[in-house]
């Protein structure tokens, strides 16, 4: 997924921002850059946080209850949202944070590892940092872990190109994506885009292999009217009526330390609203 330019230059293809990158350069996520002449995943098999964690905690409402997921994640995201709350290690390089290199043989190793000791152990999950900037990772495990017998989680904002989406969907068996807002110029703001993350969300739902949960965190005077979660609420609903909507509650974190907390009862209603659309909603961190 690379496109070579002039100059030495390449442009890397995995999300909408399509990093021109000199050689040597690293792209906005971070995660990414090009080494000799060829974009190349810079964050593959490097491992910020590893983790066994309640497949509730993802979040997963609706899949699998009560299992676990060995979860794991890297450093570098390609939003940049200014109430990230996982800031240490999403928003940070391969010098901001501290890594250890992991083959994807040890993570399928380690999963089948501790299934064997308790069957609750359902897998792995790719989370806490953007996953899909190092998508070549998330597939080289993928592929052990099915071997293995057992599931891949998703957790990912879904801003990526739909070619990233094509060749991950088919080793993902659940997946929790952060639609973060239903408003495109906010997603701008957040270095994102609102179209592509919606692209993400139809493929995974169209996915018969694949269960599928969407959070959205509301953000004090950034996301939180009831108007723009009826229309988020209603366009889940026009994609997959069984989709799980999770309303979560936002703690000041990164460069919103001076925004109040969600209040619980906006929470609540923002979740009444989505209700009036889809069966299936959850409120979290509240």
């Amino acid at each position: 997924m690379t496109e070579i330019l002039s100059k030495g230059q390449v442009c890397c293809q995995v999300c909408p921002h399509g990093c021109r990158l000199a050689p040597g350069a690293v792209g906005a996520c971070r995660a990414r850059g090009n080494v000799d002449g060829q974009i190349v995943p810079l964050g593959y098999g490097r491992v910020t946080s590893l983790a066994v964690d309640p497949v509730e905690k993802k979040p997963l409402a609706r899949w699998k209850p009560g299992s676990t997921v060995l979860s794991l994640g890297s450093y570098g995201c390609n939003l940049h949202c200014p109430w990230c709350q996982n800031h240490e290690i999403s928003q940070v390089g391969e010098d901001g944070v501290g890594w250890r290199t992991v083959a994807p043989a040890d993570v399928a190793d380690l999963a089948a590892e501790l299934n064997a000791r308790d069957p609750r152990m359902a897998g792995v999950a790719y989370t806490y940092n953007e996953p899909l900037v190092a998508w070549e990772f998330v597939r080289d495990c993928g592929e052990l872990v099915h071997e293995c017998g057992l599931n891949n989680v998703l957790v990912s904002a879904g801003c990526v190109n739909p070619q990233v989406i094509e060749a991950v969907a088919p080793l993902i068996d659940a997946a929790n994506i952060d639609l973060k807002t239903f408003s495109e110029r906010t997603y701008r703001m957040a270095g994102g885009f609102l179209s592509t993350v919606k692209g993400t969300i139809e493929a995974l739902a169209a996915m018969p292999t694949c269960h599928l949960e969407v959070t959205t965190l509301i953000v004090p005077g950034v996301n939180d009217t009831r108007e723009e979660m009826g229309e988020l609420a209603a366009w889940l609903a026009s994609v997959d009526s069984g989709i799980t909507l999770h309303v979560s509650r936002f703690h000041p974190a990164y460069r919103m330390r001076d925004r109040s907390r969600t209040s619980v009862p906006l929470v609540y209603e923002l979740a009444d609203v989505a209700r009036e659309h889809l069966v299936h909603v959850f409120t979290g961190n509240c």
